[in-house]
């Protein structure tokens, strides 16, 4: 269930250092909560916390100490589920370079997309959902965007692509989430529905300069 891939603040959560113990019992207080948490998410019902201390027969000072804040558990239970879905797809891909970042930002946002918990996540509280997901400060973005940039420069060390001079690959990670967010939550900026092909040619476009060919 762990999926460490950064590293975590000193004022992390029980759960966040849970995530990121290998060596940690899966049936950990914290890692209950978040199998809960997701459970409850894809069953497209709202988060409420006193009912998961119910559920998982604690008090909710106690669920609280293990999770953070309601915003804190719904980012890191998303996060947690994106960066699941974002290395299934890197694992997965068979293309190389550009193509590479492309494929799987593509494939990323259409799962989003077509996900049931977020669908109806976005429907029910999309102001405070659209602010956890793309404030810096609520943790999710500059993990994303982190994500994406080590995707980058995986792809520089191997020779698979090349960035202009003055371009760092941070700045690049920054525009593709950018790009890929702007399609993803479409009906909520524009009242058109989300469409993650619509992404690819500005992607394709943002990226033909990377490609060492």
């Amino acid at each position: 269930m762990r999926n460490a891939a950064f590293p975590v603040s000193p004022r992390a959560t029980k759960l966040q250092a849970a995530l990121n113990d290998p060596t940690g019992s899966e049936d950990s207080g914290p890692l209950r909560a978040l199998r809960l948490g997701i459970g409850t998410f894809m069953a497209k019902e709202r988060i409420d916390m006193s009912a998961m201390a119910r559920q998982l027969d604690i008090n909710r000072a106690t669920l609280y100490r293990w999770v953070g804040s309601r915003d804190q558990f719904l980012v890191e239970m998303i996060w947690h589920m994106t960066s699941l879905s974002l290395n299934r797809l890197d694992r997965e891909c068979d293309s190389t370079g550009p193509d590479r970042i492309i494929d799987v930002t593509i494939e990323f946002a259409e799962e989003v997309i077509s996900n049931p918990g977020m669908k109806h996540w976005l429907a029910t509280e999309g102001e405070s959902a659209m602010s956890l997901l793309t404030r810096a400060g609520s943790g999710y973005q500059p993990r994303l965007i982190a994500w994406i940039e080590d995707s980058i420069e995986r792809r520089l060390d191997a020779g698979e692509m090349n960035l202009p001079e003055g371009v760092e690959p941070y700045e690049l990670a920054y525009v593709i989430e950018r790009v890929m967010g702007g399609y993803i939550y479409l009906d909520l900026i524009t009242g058109d529905r989300p469409d993650a092909r619509r992404a690819e040619p500005l992607l394709q476009m943002l990226l033909r300069s990377a490609d060492p060919a």
